[in-house]
């Protein structure tokens, strides 16, 4: 009699699918946030309930248009796809996802290359099936029209609340002003003493690098509690708002894809409105302001309209060197309302953050021009017999010879290294 053993049959354990959702709102608002929870709440159950699917996460964007691929989450989940981290993405609709067609396709075909599956339940559309690209390429193509009609809608609000008179304005980031319960500007007296003082100061000859410092030193804050720049001071004095009035439109939205602002100079229709709002400064002291910001920008060189005005200002700008920093040297104007004017080529890093940058270097302009220099030059500064000494070495010859330094110390370590390598003696137990 034969005896046959018949082994049960085992069954394969079929391998779940590593699962993802991803939720956006492109507002900050209490009604989009709580939009954002339901919807993370929502897939997190949808997915942990599924007996084929492993939980990898909810990955959310709050507050980013889907215009860009500036999204933190998304990347974060772009990561984890290419690490082999994810079989399946799961969205609400294709507007949640990407609102830019281009940018819509490239992931999906990444991904798709990937073998990771896109799923859109508000269109239905599966990413890995035949005609899912098609579909996605047309309904992609929709939404990103939508936006669009979405930008212009919003642009058109705007622009009839300009020609009304109203300001669009956060006072949060703007000196000097609140808002009263009706949105109108009212002055912020403790602010509006720091306006004053910084009018009053460049009147005074002082200029918006040293007023910076000034404001600094004396430990007052900007209005988001960060360091005094001179290019904060200058945005001050410029600004119509401080005498009364407002310019409305100063800048537009050419591209509603990028989302980025640029400054209108005529493009679109802006708007003055005179006396709109209390004053901080006088009229004559914002205008005497202006035309002392045009008289020192003419004494510097700097013609308003000229293109490229800082790298081209003169011969020598942007061709000068600090040997000690490596910052480049800017020609400053001393005394400039005195018979004893001098010009000198000053380390730029010394004159915004002061000596605890750099010690500094510096160079009178009637030596500097005598060389007559054609390339990037480094500018040393020294004394000699009790005088002051400068040399002078080009930039790119200098970059080549510490690359050829830096070689001739690789190898000679290299061989240093392979005669000093100790030698091993092996004991055999």
């Amino acid at each position: 009699m034969r005896v046959r053993i018949i082994e049960p049959i085992k069954k394969v354990q079929k391998a779940k699918k590593k699962v993802c959702a991803y939720a956006r709102v492109s507002t900050d608002t209490e009604k989009q946030g709580e939009s954002l929870e339901n919807q993370i709440q929502y897939y997190e159950n949808m997915i942990s309930s599924n007996p084929e699917y492993e939980f990898i996460g909810v990955f959310a964007d709050r507050g980013v248009t889907g215009t860009t691929e500036n999204r933190p989450e998304f990347q974060r989940m772009l990561q984890l796809a290419r690490g082999g981290m994810v079989d399946l993405i799961i969205t609400k609709s294709i507007s949640r996802f990407a609102r830019n067609t281009a940018i819509m396709l490239q992931r999906v075909r990444e991904l798709r290359d990937l073998r990771v599956e896109v799923r859109f339940e508000k269109e239905n559309i599966n990413t890995l099936s035949g005609d899912g690209e098609l579909m996605l390429t047309v309904l992609s193509s929709f939404a990103q029209e939508e936006n669009k009609n979405v930008s212009d809608n919003l642009k058109w609000r705007v622009r009839k609340k300009f020609e009304k008179g109203e300001l669009i304005i956060n006072t949060t980031r703007f000196l000097g002003y609140d808002k009263d319960e009706y949105g109108d500007l009212v002055i912020n007296r403790k602010e509006a003493e720091v306006v004053r003082r910084i009018f009053t100061e460049y009147l005074s000859g002082k200029g918006s690098f040293t007023i910076a410092k000034g404001l600094n030193k004396d430990g007052i804050p900007t209005i988001g509690s960060g360091k005094w720049h001179d290019t904060t001071i200058l945005g001050i004095l410029k600004n119509e708002k401080y005498k009364g009035d407002a310019i409305l439109q100063k800048y537009y939205t050419p591209d509603h894809l990028k989302k980025h602002s640029v400054r209108n100079d005529g493009v679109i229709d802006s708007y003055y409105i005179e006396d709109n709002h209390s004053a901080i400064v006088p009229r004559e002291m914002w205008e005497q302001v202006q035309e002392e910001i045009e008289k020192r920008a003419k004494a510097k060189g700097n013609i308003a309209g000229e293109t490229d005005k800082y790298t081209k200002r003169y011969p020598l700008t942007g061709m000068l060197y600090c040997s000690k920093c490596g910052a480049t040297l800017r020609r400053r104007t001393w005394n400039s309302k005195h018979s004893c004017r001098k010009i000198v080529w000053q380390c730029s890093n010394y004159i915004k953050n002061g000596k605890d940058a750099c010690p500094g270097t510096k160079i009178d302009d009637e030596v500097i021009s005598r060389l007559n220099i054609k390339e990037e030059t480094i500018v040393k500064e020294g004394i000699k017999d009790g005088k002051k000494h400068y040399s002078y070495t080009s930039k790119s010859k200098q970059a080549e010879h510490s690359r050829e330094t830096r070689a001739t110390e690789k190898e000679n370590g290299s061989i240093l290294q392979s005669v000093n390598r100790p030698t091993r003696t092996v004991i055999k137990l």
